[in-house]
C-alpha cells in the first residue's frame, strides 16, 4: 500500500479536488492538487484552537461552517485574517504530523468535496513531509524513549531539587494531568497542538518530573510521534522544601495569535508563518 505522502503527491500532479480519508484517522482536502486543510482525529482542529483562545465559542463557529464559510467568519467574527491562517497552519501541520505516517488504512478520495474554510490558504506535500522530520528529530533529541506518548501524564509528587521553571504549555500539562489522561487527551482538552503537549511531555520527563511507566501496563493505541517548544529544567532553590514557578504569563487575551503583520493567502505567507512558528519553538 502507497504511503499517504506518495498518494498526495499523485493527487497533486493530477490536480484533484476533494478529500482524502483516512479511515477514522483523519481526512485531507484539496484543491487543484493542492492541499488546503487536514483533519486528524487526534489532534484539534481550528474550531477547537479558537475556542480554547477565547476567540469564539465552537457552537457559534458551526454556525459558519454551515452558512458563509471563512469568508463570513472573517467578516462578521473578531477572528482576523492573519490570526485564522496561523491557527490554520499550526492545526494542519499537527494534523499532517499525525496523519503522514498513517498505515494500515487503505485511503479513500472523494472528489469534490471541500473544507468549509475553502481554498484560501495551500501546503506543499513536500514541505510538510519536511516539518514533521523535523519535528520527530526535535522529539528524539528531548528524550529517546516514546513511552510517554503514549502513557497517561503523572507529575512526580516531589521534586528533587528545591524548585523547577515552567513554560506555559508545561505549566498547563502539570496543572491538568489527572494521571489518566495521554499527553493527547490532554492536547485536546487543553486546545493545544498534540506536538507541543508531547513535546512538553519528553521535556517533562528529561527533567525528571514524570512518574515513570510502570513495566507492562497496558497503554493505549498511539500513531507514531508527533509548534511551540517548552524548556524545563530545575536546579536550586533558596528556602526549604519544594516551590515550583511557573514563567506563564497570563493566559491569551482577545489578541492571541495575531503575531507578525497581517498575511494574505499567498504561499509565500504560509512559508514566513511556518518559518516564524519554527524560530517560536526555538526560543522557547
Amino acid at each position: 500500500m502507497a504511503a499517504l505522502d506518495t498518494l498526495l503527491s499523485g493527487l497533486a500532479q493530477e490536480r484533484s479536488t476533494g478529500a482524502l480519508r483516512v479511515g477514522r484517522a483523519g481526512t485531507v482536502f484539496l484543491d487543484e492538487g493542492r492541499v488546503t486543510y487536514m483533519e486528524c482525529a487526534h489532534t484539534p482542529g481550528v474550531e477547537r484552537i479558537l475556542a480554547a483562545r477565547g476567540r469564539m465559542p465552537e457552537a457559534a463557529l458551526r454556525r459558519f461552517q454551515s452558512d458563509g464559510g471563512s469568508e463570513r467568519l472573517l467578516a462578521e467574527g473578531p477572528v482576523t485574517l492573519g490570526e485564522l491562517q496561523f491557527c490554520v497552519l499550526g492545526a494542519v501541520l499537527d494534523a499532517a504530523f499525525f496523519l503522514l505516517p498513517s498505515s494500515g488504512t487503505r485511503p479513500k478520495f472523494r472528489p469534490g468535496e471541500r473544507h468549509w474554510l475553502g481554498g484560501c490558504w495551500f501546503f506543499d506535500v513536500r514541505g510538510l513531509v519536511r516539518e514533521c522530520a523535523r519535528r520527530r528529530a526535535h522529539l528524539a533529541r528531548t528524550w529517546p524513549s516514546a513511552d510517554v506518548d503514549a502513557a497517561p501524564v503523572r507529575p512526580v509528587p516531589r521534586l528533587a531539587g528545591q524548585g523547577v521553571t515552567l513554560s506555559r504549555v508545561q505549566w498547563e500539562v502539570v496543572t491538568h494531568a489527572d494521571h489518566e489522561l495521554t499527553p493527547l487527551e490532554l492536547a485536546r482538552r487543553l486546545g493545544r497542538s498534540g506536538y507541543s503537549v508531547l513535546l512538553a511531555v519528553r521535556e517533562l520527563a528529561a527533567a525528571g518530573l514524570l512518574v515513570p511507566t510502570p513495566p507492562g501496563e497496558d497503554r493505549p493505541a498511539l500513531p507514531k510521534r508527533s509548534r511551540q517548544a517548552a524548556r524545563a529544567k530545575s536546579g536550586p532553590g533558596d528556602g526549604p522544601g519544594s516551590a515550583a514557578r511557573a514563567d506563564s504569563g497570563p493566559g491569551p487575551g482577545p489578541g492571541a495569535g495575531l503575531i507578525g503583520p497581517a498575511v494574505t493567502a499567498d504561499p509565500a505567507d504560509l512559508e514566513l508563518l511556518m518559518r516564524l512558528k519554527k524560530a517560536l519553538e526555538e526560543l522557547s
